[in-house]
C-alpha cells in the first residue's frame, strides 16, 4: 500500500516556475514507476510525465517537453515535476500516482493516486 500527498501548486503568471513534490509513504516506494498527472476544468485527467522506480528512465507527455522534469529521490520518498516556462493551459489539477507497471501512461495503469494540487497559469 502506497499514500501519496501532493504539495507545491499555486498561482504563478505565464512564464514562470513550480515545483511539485509528492511524498510517499511506504516502504516500497523505490519499487514503483511514478507518474504525474493533470485535469483541466471540463476536460479528462491527461498523462503528464513518469519516470521508473530508478529514476533512468523518463517520459513526458509532448505538450511539456522541454519544460518540465520529473525527478525521484527513493531517500526521501518523494518525486518532484519542476515546471518551468509554465503557460495558461497548464493550468490544471495535478495528481501524483504510483504503479508495479514497468511503466504507465494511462490511469488505468495507475494503483495508488494522490488527493492532487491545484496549479493555476494567469496569462
Amino acid at each position: 500500500q502506497v499514500q501519496l500527498v501532493e504539495s507545491g501548486g499555486g498561482l504563478v503568471q505565464a512564464g514562470g516556475s513550480l515545483r511539485l513534490s509528492c511524498a510517499a509513504s511506504g516502504r516500497t516506494f523505490s519499487s514503483y514507476t511514478m507518474g504525474w498527472f493533470r485535469q483541466a476544468p471540463g476536460k479528462e485527467r491527461e498523462f503528464v510525465a513518469a519516470i521508473s522506480w530508478s529514476g533512468g528512465k523518463t517520459y513526458y507527455v509532448d505538450s511539456v517537453k522541454g519544460r518540465f522534469t520529473v525527478a525521484r529521490d527513493n531517500a526521501k520518498n518523494t518525486v518532484y515535476l519542476q515546471m518551468n516556462s509554465l503557460k495558461p493551459e497548464d493550468t490544471a489539477v495535478y495528481y501524483c500516482a504510483a504503479t508495479f507497471y514497468t511503466m504507465g501512461y494511462k490511469e488505468r495503469e495507475y494503483q495508488y493516486w494522490g488527493q492532487g494540487t491545484q496549479v493555476t497559469v494567469s496569462s
